[in-house]
C-alpha cells in the first residue's frame, strides 16, 4: 500500500479540514473476491479514478491523490460479519452541493442506500460495496458550527437528513466523478474489545477521544469529529482476522510532524509491538489483525 508519489497530504485544504490535522487517515486496502467487478463500481459509482492497475490490484484516487487499494487473493474467504475489521471507509466531499451531487448521481443508478443521518458536525450518507464493504459519503460543517464539551469532546448525534433537500440543491449537470479536494475524511472499524482500542488509538498513538456512545469510541487530532471511530457493534470478543479474508486488509496514518510518528513508534515498541520500517514508513498489524501503516 506505500506510495512515495502521495501528495503533500495538507496541501490545498482549509486548516480546519480533515486531512490538515496533526495526523489523518491517508488511504486503506480491501481484499476482495471480483477484483473487475469491485474496480469498476467503484470508478462508475464511487467515482474514484484508477491511478495504477495490474491482474492482482488497483490504486484508485480523486486528483492524483491515492485513497483505496484494492488487490484480489488467491482463495480469499469472505470476512463474516462478526469479524473484526471495516465498517465504513467515510469519503470526505468538499462541500453540500458536491454530497448532493454524489446523492444524485447513486439515485440515477439506481443504488440501494442503507441510511443518511444529520450527525451535527457533518451529514452523511451510507451505503455498501457489492461485496459488502461499508461506505460513507459525507461533508463537514463549519467549525464554527460544531459544539465543544467541557471536557474537550464534540457534540455528534444521529438525526434524519433531508434526502429530498439535499439531492434538489444537486448541480443539474452531468456528473463526472467526485470533486477535487474529496478525500477520506476518518475509517471506522470494528474491534473486538473497546478498552483496548481505547488504549491502542489514544494511549499509543496518540489521537484525542473526541466523543464516546454505547459499544462506540470516536478518536481524532487537531478536535476533529472523528479521523478514527472503533465499535464492537457487531464483534464483540471476536478473534483476530484470519490470513486471505476479504475486506479491509489495511489502513494508513500520516502523520504530519515528526516528532509524533516517533512518539508512537516509542510507545509500540516499548509494548514489544513488531514495527518494521522502509522507506520512512512503519508497518505493523494492529490488535485486532488488521495491517496499519505509520508515516510522517
Amino acid at each position: 500500500m506505500k506510495d512515495p508519489t502521495t501528495p503533500n497530504p495538507a496541501a490545498d485544504f482549509p486548516a480546519d479540514h480533515a486531512v490538515s490535522m496533526p495526523a489523518h487517515i491517508e488511504r486503506a486496502h480491501l481484499v476482495v473476491e471480483d477484483l473487475p467487478m469491485v474496480l469498476a463500481w467503484y470508478q462508475q459509482i464511487m467515482g474514484l479514478a484508477p491511478l495504477e492497475t495490474s491482474v492482482s490490484g488497483a490504486v484508485l484516487g480523486v486528483a492524483g491523490r491515492p485513497l483505496l487499494t484494492l488487490t484480489s487473493a488467491r482463495n480469499a474467504a469472505r470476512a463474516p460479519r462478526t469479524a473484526p475489521g471495516l465498517f465504513h471507509i467515510a469519503y470526505l466531499v468538499p462541500d453540500r452541493r458536491e454530497l448532493g451531487c454524489w446523492l444524485a448521481h447513486a439515485v440515477d443508478n439506481g443504488i440501494r442506500l442503507q441510511g443518511a443521518s444529520d450527525h451535527l458536525v457533518s451529514e452523511a450518507i451510507y451505503l455498501a460495496d457489492p461485496e459488502g464493504n461499508g461506505i460513507e459519503v459525507y461533508r463537514d460543517r463549519a467549525r464554527e458550527e460544531w459544539t465543544y464539551h467541557p471536557d474537550g469532546t464534540v457534540e455528534m448525534k444521529t438525526l434524519p437528513l433531508d434526502l429530498q433537500a439535499l439531492y434538489e440543491q444537486a448541480r443539474q449537470d452531468e456528473w463526472s466523478g467526485l470533486a477535487e479536494g474529496s478525500t477520506i475524511g476518518h475509517i471506522h472499524l470494528q474491534v473486538s474489545d473497546l478498552p483496548q482500542a481505547d488504549v491502542f488509538f489514544r494511549d499509543m498513538l496518540g489521537l484525542e477521544l473526541m466523543a464516546s456512545r454505547p459499544g462506540a469510541s470516536f478518536f481524532a487530532t487537531g478536535k476533529y469529529h472523528h479521523h478514527i471511530a472503533a465499535n464492537i457493534w457487531n464483534s464483540r470478543g471476536a478473534e483476530k482476522r484470519q490470513d486471505r479474508m476479504t475486506g479491509l486488509s489495511a489502513y494508513a496514518i500520516r502523520f504530519r510532524e515528526a516528532e509524533r510518528l516517533a512518539a508512537a513508534i516509542g510507545k509500540l515498541e516499548e509494548l514489544d509491538i513488531a514495527v518494521r520500517e522502509e522507506g520512512g514508513v512503519f508497518s505493523l498489524t494492529d490488535p485486532w489483525g488488521i495491517g496499519l501503516q505509520l508515516s510522517a
